[in-house]
């Protein structure tokens, strides 16, 4: 049976690295597996379209497209088929990440696919009006992600907690059923614990975990500082 995403979470997005391509991105994601299952939380991974399939067959957590495409079924050459990535054996999809952004109409048409065919929606925005617009649509989650910390290494829970908090604000409004996660610049337990702390659900993270010289001490720290704050 597929892992399903249970809060609070660590999502490790692969992007488009060496690091995390091909048998590097199965290691990366066995890593993942392996905090998952020693500090009893939820670490989920969204490989590459070529890996998704390999990788959800090995692993039991939770794996997720790194986008998808609001289309039908037909002829949409080059789209991404919610369909095909869930038969893959995604259980949930990206959406809006800064380095794929799609228009709000598009956002919207993600989600209703997405949830036709039962894919978790994991949707970033960059500003807490984002998010607030974004939250009216009824995604499964939202994540924070300034861009301009996404890959600095400097964590927008630390060095802007007002956008974080206002991310909150903005999605409580409109939708409050609509947990919020931390993005840009996560690299650390405290990164991570500062960001629970806050009133976030978790975190979503890449270049900290995939191109760490070490990633599976950098997963361990950081899923147990998870642990921690949410105790």
């Amino acid at each position: 049976m597929k892992a399903a995403i249970k809060l609070p979470a660590i999502i490790v997005n692969f992007k488009c690295y060496l690091e995390s391509t091909g048998s590097r991105a199965l290691e990366l994601a066995e890593k993942c597996e392996e905090a998952a299952r020693r500090y009893g939380v939820t670490v989920a991974v969204a490989p590459q379209f070529t890996d998704l399939a390999r990788i959800a067959e090995r692993v039991s957590i939770p794996v997720l497209a790194q986008h998808v495409d609001g289309v039908k079924p037909g002829s949409r050459t080059g789209h991404v088929l919610p369909e095909a990535v869930h038969e893959a054996g995604a259980v949930g999809t990206l959406l809006n990440h800064s380095e794929r952004r799609i228009s709000l109409e598009a956002i919207g048409e993600g989600i209703a696919r997405a949830k036709e065919v039962g894919l978790t929606t994991v949707v970033c925005a960059d500003t807490p009006e984002a998010c607030g617009k974004i939250a009216g649509l009824n995604p499964d989650l939202i994540a924070i992600e300034p861009p301009e910390l996404i890959g600095t290494g400097i964590p927008v829970s630390k060095a802007k907690p007002e956008v974080v908090t206002g991310a909150l604000k903005a999605v409580g409004a409109m939708n409050p059923k609509v947990p919020v996660l931390c993005g840009a610049g996560i690299t650390s337990g405290s990164d991570v614990e500062a960001a629970i702390k806050l009133g976030t659900r978790g975190v979503l993270l890449a270049s900290g975990v995939v191109k760490a010289e070490k990633p599976e001490k950098v997963l361990a720290e950081m899923a147990e500082a998870l642990v921690k704050a949410e105790g």
